[in-house]
This record gives structure tokens, C-alpha cells and sequence, in this order.
């Protein structure tokens, strides 16, 4: 069937979960980005319309990493014909909910379909990964949950590299994302250029606890797992506004753990309820007011699907 427009969304996502630096992620209920792309005749890919970015996103379409996703898309099939693209951004930028990956799947996620589908959605990965690397490197650890939903672990940038993960029952999530943007780049600048042997040695086991917490549905075991990293969030924590008051404030209301989601500032807590969640994501925020600062919060639970086409026309 030939559509003439078609709209997507994209949800949310936070990576690493803790040990798992650049190879583990998951996609987030509720929140996320949305797309409406149509074709034109010129050849140029044009936005005709970013809400929700507050002008910070570049009109640009060399720039844009929606916009270089799709590029990489058309060139691929040799389409010549150019895209009107019209972007919702339904997170905010530098969160560390993976804004900017959710921005190239969303339209390539609607592309493919407004092309017939000539791609299997996990065949999608590599043109979203040419936008992702606008500003963050080739890697997939946001791109791959967010394009296929559920928990993965992100072994490389191939689709044969991505490995989907049991999903605890229950499993919950609580959110709490402060108004202090922190950009990727500046993330990764703060971290260690070497580790020790020993080092290494207790983050790949830690890892492996992780993974086997998920497939055993143990949320103890997982959340012990998340909160044992000694490379990565221990350099990060200075970047993050009241880290140890928020994390202080999710345990007592009952959380599991509590890891910086991505890059940060959103701070990530496990939770084994929906009730409990809710209550910790309400700690965390009043952690943040009571300091006067602007947050957004939420409690939430895992996208099990990914990347979704709303409607085509």
C-alpha cells in the first residue's frame, strides 16, 4: 500500500543501567518523541515544523541527527525525491533519556513505512546509528531499546549484536530528570582514561551478575548488580544536582536501586511496585523542590515494543 504521510513515535530510554556501560539499555513507558514525515518533490529533507525543543534543535537537516537519519535511508534505497518532516519532542534535550536517539528512529521508523516497509524494523538500526552519531558516538546502547523496546544488551552496532533481556515480573521504574542539562560529550569527558586490572575484572563480573539477575527475576540480585559500578557513575555523580540527597530519598521510600539513567542528570530507580514507584518518584522530585529546583518526574515501567507507526495515510 502507498501512503503520502505517515506518523511514528518513539519512546524514551536509559542506557548503561548502572554496570553496564554502552551495552545495556531499555526503552521507558509513556514518554517519548513523535515524527509526521511526507515525501516532497524537491529533493531536499526540510522541517517544516520542531515543537517542544524550545529552539534549541538545529533546522539544518545536515545537523539534525532526525533528519541525517533519514538522509541515510533515502540514499540507501535511492529514493530522490525529499521529506517534509514535522518533529514532536517529547523529552527534553541532554537528559540522559535519550533524546536524540529517539529523534532518529522516530523518522526512520515513519520513512520505512511511508517507503512500503522494504525494511524488517531491526534492519533500521544503521541508518538510525549515522543521526545518533551527530552527537554521541556509534553506539546503540539507546538507539537499539528504542527501536525495538524491552531490555538489550548492546554487544556492538550490528542487529546480529543485539541481545533482548528477560524482563523482571514485577519490574518498575521510577524517574526524576532536574532542569541542569548534561550534554553527552561532557559526560564522557569526565571519565577515566584507564582502569586497573582488578577494576575491570569487578566491572565485567558485575555485569554478568546483572544479566543473570534479569533471567533469574531477581530484583534483589539485579539491583545489588546495577549500584555496583566503581568506573563510571562514581566520575559522573559531580555532574548530577543532589545526586546522594535524590538517591538518599528513593531508598527510604522503598526502591531497589537507583542508577544515573545515560549520561544523566535523570536519575533511575528500580522498584518492585507500581504503588512503591509512585512514591519514590514523588521523593525524588521533592528532593529537587525543596531546593527550588525545576524537575520533571514519573513513575513508568518498561516499553515492551519499541518504536511504533500512530498512523499512515
Amino acid at each position: 500500500m502507498v501512503f503520502s504521510r505517515v506518523e511514528a513515535f518513539a519512546p524514551a530510554t536509559v542506557a548503561n543501567l548502572g554496570v553496564g556501560f554502552d551495552i545495556m539499555g531499555l526503552a521507558l513507558q509513556g514518554m517519548g518523541d513523535r515524527a509526521i514525515v511526507e515525501f516532497q518533490d524537491a529533493p531536499e529533507i526540510i522541517f517544516s515544523e520542531i515543537c517542544g525543543d524550545e529552539g534549541k534543535l538545529p533546522r539544518d537537516p545536515a545537523l539534525n541527527v532526525a533528519a541525517v537519519s533519514a538522509r541515510a535511508l533515502l540514499d540507501h534505497v535511492g529514493e530522490r525525491r525529499g521529506l517534509k518532516i514535522r518533529l514532536f519532542k517529547g523529552l527534553p534535550l541532554a537528559s540522559g533519556l535519550g533524546s536524540s536517539a529517539a529523534s532518529a528512529v522516530v523518522s526512520v521508523v515513519a520513512l520505512n513505512r511511508l517507503l512500503g516497509e522494504p525494511f524488517a524494523t531491526d534492519q533500521l538500526l544503521p541508518f538510525c546509528l549515522e543521526g545518533e552519531a551527530l552527537v554521541s558516538g556509534y553506539h546503540a546502547d539507546n538507539l537499539a531499546p528504542c527501536l525495538l523496546g524491552g531490555i538489550v544488551l548492546v554487544a556492538g552496532t550490528t542487529v546480529e549484536a543485539i541481545q533482548p533481556l528477560p524482563i523482571p515480573e514485577p519490574f518498575h521504574l521510577a524517574l526524576v530528570t532536574p532542569d541542569v542539562p548534561v550534554p553527552t560529550d561532557s559526560a564522557r569527558k569526565i571519565l577515566p582514561r584507564h582502569v586497573t586490572l582488578q577494576t575491570m575484572i569487578h566491572q565485567t563480573g558485575a555485569v554478568a551478575k546483572l544479566v543473570d539477575a534479569l533471567h533469574r527475576g531477581d530484583l534483589a540480585a539485579l539491583g545489588a548488580a546495577v549500584e555496583n559500578d566503581r568506573v563510571v557513575e562514581p566520575a559522573r555523580a559531580c555532574l548530577m544536582p543532589r545526586h546522594n540527597e535524590a538517591r538518599a530519598a528513593a531508598k527510604q521510600a522503598g526502591a531497589a536501586a537507583v542508577f544515573i539513567g545515560g549520561a544523566g542528570p535523570t536519575l533511575c530507580a528500580i522498584c518492585e511496585s507500581a504503588v512503591t514507584a509512585s512514591a519514590t518518584a514523588g521523593a525524588m522530585r521533592a528532593v529537587y523542590q525543596n531546593a527550588e529546583m525545576s524537575c520533571i518526574s514519573q513513575a513508568t515501567s518498561v516499553d515492551r515494543c519499541g518504536a511504533v507507526v500512530l498512523k499512515a495515510d
